[in-house]
């Protein structure tokens, strides 16, 4: 990955935060690596914009720290899911 993307990257996604070293050099952990080649495939392999992929990061941290939010994302996908089988049945 081109050191100035990384830079961009945190920047616009404020869950990248890698640790700083001596001499402002960047140290990524592993958790770091799996978010940088996350935002990667949803950029430029599902072609989400940045902004889609900060808020599919947004809202996928509120769920993550909310659990009644992880119990209305359940429930809001069966409903979608009904839905689309009730539409698939006619």
């Amino acid at each position: 990955m081109a050191q100035h993307v990384l830079r961009y990257w945190e920047g616009r996604f404020p869950q990248l935060k890698p640790v700083q070293r001596a001499g402002n050099r960047r140290y990524y952990r592993p958790e770091d690596m799996a978010l940088i080649r996350r935002i990667d495939q949803l950029l430029n392999q599902q072609g989400y914009t940045v902004r889609g992929v900060q808020q599919l990061l947004e809202s996928e941290s509120r769920v993550k720290d909310d659990p009644a939010a992880i119990l209305r994302a359940i429930r809001d996908s069966l409903v979608e899911g009904l839905a689309w089988d009730d539409r698939a049945e006619r």
